[in-house]
């Protein structure tokens, strides 16, 4: 922090703008609640790691009264039967980046199918699902959270359909990173 603790932070925000970072984050709205943070207290010196670390503790303080959107299923046997219900043969499974102002950076994994051609999503890999999918020390890895997960699940399907793996852009958020062709 910039010599002042979280908590301090927290207090220094009007009343109005705490109340609404509060109601983003009982939404899981994290991205909406860091901006409002950062748009009142950078004129105080706050910075955008400090607006996501008050954001964070409010997280904490409220716990499971965040109505969490839930996560995608990303055992073998649900992304599995997930393929399978593509319309069309799977060729191949692809792991893609997307973002939105709502959940920063996250992994689309995708079936791609021919006959007809096409692409299903299988799974959404926002960066709080993959932290509680890796568990420990999920937090910490120096790769984003999401990607970790969508290579070690995405080639394990694609080797249980026999099909080709394609990430473009593992190691850096990029959603104009090469797609996979045959």
């Amino acid at each position: 922090m910039t010599g002042m603790e979280t908590s301090e932070w927290w207090e220094l925000l009007p009343a109005g703008i705490r109340e609404q970072v509060d109601g983003y984050v009982l939404q899981d709205a994290r991205m909406r609640a860091v901006r409002a943070v950062l748009e009142v207290g950078r004129a105080r010196g706050l910075g955008i790691h400090d607006a996501e670390l008050v954001v964070h503790h409010r997280y904490l303080h409220h716990g499971d009264r965040v109505a969490r959107t839930p996560d995608s299923p990303l055992d073998q046997e649900s992304l599995a039967a997930r393929a399978a219900g593509c319309p069309g043969r799977v060729v191949a499974i692809e792991a893609v980046w997307d973002g939105d102002t709502v959940h920063d950076w996250f992994v689309e994994l995708l079936a791609i199918t021919d006959g007809p051609a096409g692409e299903r999503t299988l799974a959404t890999i926002h960066h709080g699902t993959a932290v509680r999918h890796l568990g420990d020390g999920g937090a910490r890895t120096p790769r984003h959270p999401s990607a970790v997960v969508a290579e070690e699940v995405g080639r394990t399907l694609a080797a249980g359909l026999a099909v080709p793996f394609h990430f473009a852009s593992p190691d850096t958020p990029d959603d104009g990173a090469p797609r996979w062709r045959p």
